[in-house]
């Protein structure tokens, strides 16, 4: 059986979620508390990270290391286009995912909101969510929801005319921000062609388990799950 040791509000575990489901790899999911530096867990990924893949025996760490070899040994339904340009596009908007709208939006946001609660009730102490790095994540994300939005104003998908990875890092990162209450349906609609796209990605089969997860403490808005928001 294989196996993905992830948190479910993680979007780096969420974008191989997506991409395990779209190429119908079949997973067992198990919730790792990968801030109690457990030691079993250490042996799988020194790193101390989410996610790790089991599969065919075989330990892989690192989200975009993990989506490139599921892209090579299960090319098929494929996310990665052939064409040089559009290939690079994809990786172009990936990184973007990954590195810059995470540490200006989802750092600020869920990391605050969510992790830093987690890791006081471990650790037992009382801190809050710093007010200014809020302040910070909410003022960067509306700079990537207009970016995004003219993209799809000019495109069907991010990356051109046929879904790929980017636009499951995209997702991944922003179904985050709508759990944790930051994307009403008020801002969803200041962006149509966004809003679009986000809907016809909630509607895909693969995203079923995203919208199913819950995260006791943490209650998903009523528009989580609804296609029609």
């Amino acid at each position: 059986m294989n196996i993905l040791y992830h948190v479910p509000l993680s979007p780096f575990c969420r974008k191989v979620r997506l991409s395990l489901a779209e190429k119908r790899i079949e997973v067992q999911l198990v919730e790792e508390r990968y801030w109690e530096q457990d030691a079993d867990f250490l042996r799988r990924n020194p790193a101390g990270k989410v996610p790790v893949l089991k599969m065919d025996g075989k330990i892989f760490t690192e989200s975009a290391a993990i989506c490139e070899y599921l892209e090579e040994k299960h090319p098929e339904p494929s996310l990665m286009p052939i064409d040089p340009e559009i290939k690079f596009e994809v990786r172009r908007l990936v990184c973007w995912f990954d590195d810059k709208f995470h540490h200006e939006v989802t750092v600020n946001l869920l990391y605050e909101q969510v992790n830093r609660k987690i890791q006081n009730m471990h650790e037992q102490r009382g801190s809050g969510p710093i007010a200014s790095n809020v302040q910070a994540g909410l003022k960067a994300i509306k700079l990537h929801l207009y970016y995004l939005n003219w993209f799809l104003d000019n495109r069907r998908w991010l990356a051109g005319n046929a879904m790929s990875l980017a636009d499951f890092a995209a997702a991944a990162q922003l179904s985050t921000i709508d759990y944790i209450g930051h994307l009403p349906p008020e801002v969803w609609n200041k962006y149509p062609a966004l809003k679009n796209w986000y809907a016809t990605m909630k509607s895909r089969p693969a995203f079923r388990s995203i919208l199913s997860d819950n995260v006791p403490g943490f209650p998903q808005p009523n528009h989580y799950s609804d296609f029609d928001f």
